[in-house]
């Protein structure tokens, strides 16, 4: 590090209940020392799962407090990671909520999927488990719960299920008292959620970790140590069904007593489903788990968390029964070209996993069917849950992929309606890059072991190590010099080598 000041992380939560910020300094033990923390009710998950938008009074309050918080992180110049789950991942209007939070706030909100927000959890839970140490971890969101198991401080798996505490009782109406036959709907309701999403069975401890204030509320509520049982919660589910708003107000802070009951069913259902003895409240979770991938970003962590990636990445494409020889040199050729040519399509290095994934599952929509396979392949990627990706990493991987054949990503294409220019500008850089990868790999034989890329004289020039005939290669790279050209600029031209 250059200066003290660039040990200051922060971490900004945007949930459906409400909005929290945490920055903190890094210490040489490898703890983190809490500088300043704030949480605001803002509700930004109001009526969404009921009318499908953040209403524009919401949406205002949220980017209220957000430019709060970002005046506080220039404060203290401070590295910001900001994260928004259920409520804007399934909001109509989020790429606006998005616009808006980079052009007010100065902040990339990021929009993770719901495998990225159990990992990020799982991290801030796990951290400083023993190797050996089993885990099992529930976090009940506003919008969905995420649940994963660990291994020491490594998540194994990973879920999330839509259903959160904001969500059901804005689907049951459930703030006040809830009658016996309402409750027994929700009861229901939240058992199927999980059924069609988790397995019976998960390799994990039969008492859970809790996370989430909504989890640490009702284990306060229901018990004087940190462990609530099964059997007690499935009768506090009662108890607090049959109480009124304003008694439940007594007992827990006003804006928690009115998703209460829903939150405690659907602790209660994923305990049952998972045959879970108890479940043990903890004070970590998303943020600290936020805050230490911030600090673990040294190059080796890089390297760590891009194989994590990848290896998510293969698992979608052997789901799909990809030919996973044929993708692999794709990839392992895109991303050659991308380094070689890294001062000719002056992209970030952040793109770079983006070309990998999208080399990797090019043709998974082959699972679909081999007509019009780009287009399923765009539809099973941008609907997949991959850890690691957050929604807009997943969207322009689904992007790049789709454009690997056939027309090329041009300005006015329904599918690149509201891409921002920059955007549009690395999208066809990348298309350019895994085109010509393709074409180096057309008979899906790997007859290319190596290449070695160079701008000459105006031109960018391959030489292909090859260990046979590829004739059919260099056919179909002269069929992509022409767009090439158009994206980089350069006209490419491709000289084959026998080993």
């Amino acid at each position: 590090m250059k200066n003290g000041h660039e040990r200051i992380l922060a971490a900004i939560d945007v949930g459906t209940n409400a909005v929290r910020l945490e920055i903190a300094r890094p210490l040489p033990d490898g703890t983190l020392e809490t500088l300043h923390q704030e949480r605001d009710p803002v509700r930004p998950g109001e009526g969404v799962f009921s009318g499908g938008s953040i209403a524009k009074p919401v949406a205002n309050r949220l980017l209220g407090t957000l430019r709060r918080y970002a005046a506080l992180c220039r404060r203290h110049r401070a590295k910001v990671r900001a994260v928004a789950t259920a409520a804007v991942r399934e909001a109509r209007n989020r790429d606006e909520i998005v616009r808006r939070a980079h052009d007010e706030a100065g902040l990339n909100l990021e929009v993770v999927s719901g495998r990225e927000e159990a990992r990020l959890i799982c991290l801030g839970v796990l951290e400083g488990r023993p190797a050996s140490a089993r885990s099992l971890v529930i976090d009940i969101g506003g919008g969905s719960t995420e649940v994963a198991t660990g291994l020491g401080e490594k998540p194994t798996s990973l879920f999330s299920v839509a259903v959160g505490a904001v969500r059901l009782t804005e689907i049951f109406g459930s703030s006040g008292k809830v009658s016996e036959e309402r409750l027994a709907v929700m009861r229901s309701y939240a058992a199927e959620a999980f059924r069609e999403t988790l397995p019976r069975r998960l390799a994990g401890p039969r008492i859970a970790l809790g996370s989430s204030g909504t989890i640490n509320a009702i284990v306060a509520a229901g018990t004087d140590s940190k462990r609530l049982t099964r059997r007690r919660l499935e009768r506090m589910v009662e108890e607090l069904a049959g109480l009124t708003l304003a008694e439940r107000r007594k007992r827990f802070e006003p804006r928690r007593a009115e998703i209460i009951v829903a939150g405690a069913v659907i602790l209660e259902a994923c305990m049952a489903h998972l045959k879970l003895e108890a479940v043990t409240a903890v004070s970590t979770g998303l943020r600290n788990g936020l805050l230490l991938d911030l600090a673990r970003r040294s190059p080796a962590a890089a390297e760590a968390a891009a194989e994590g990636r990848s290896e998510a990445v293969i698992a979608l494409g052997r789901r799909f029964g990809f030919d996973e020889k044929h993708a692999r040199q794709v990839s392992r050729l895109s991303l050659e070209l991308f380094d070689q040519l890294a001062g000719l399509h002056k992209l970030p290095a952040s793109s770079r996993g983006v070309l990998e994934a999208a080399a990797l599952l090019h043709d998974v929509g082959h699972a679909v069917s081999p007509q019009r396979h780009h287009k399923h392949t765009y539809y099973l990627i941008a609907n997949a849950d991959v850890a690691g990706f957050s929604d807009q990493e997943r969207q322009l991987v689904a992007l790049v992929a789709r454009y690997h054949r056939r027309s090329p990503p041009e300005a006015g294409r329904p599918d690149l309606e509201g891409l921002p220019p920059g955007q549009l500008r690395l999208l066809r850089r990348l298309v350019a890059l895994l085109r010509t990868a393709d074409a180096l790999d057309r008979s899906h034989h790997q007859p290319v072991i190596g290449l070695r890329a160079s701008v000459q004289n105006g031109r960018v020039r391959i030489l292909a190590r090859s260990r046979g005939d590829v004739d059919l290669e260099l056919w179909d790279v002269e069929r992509e010099a022409a767009y090439f050209r158009q994206a980089l600029g350069k006209r490419l031209e491709v000289v084959a080598r026998r080993r």
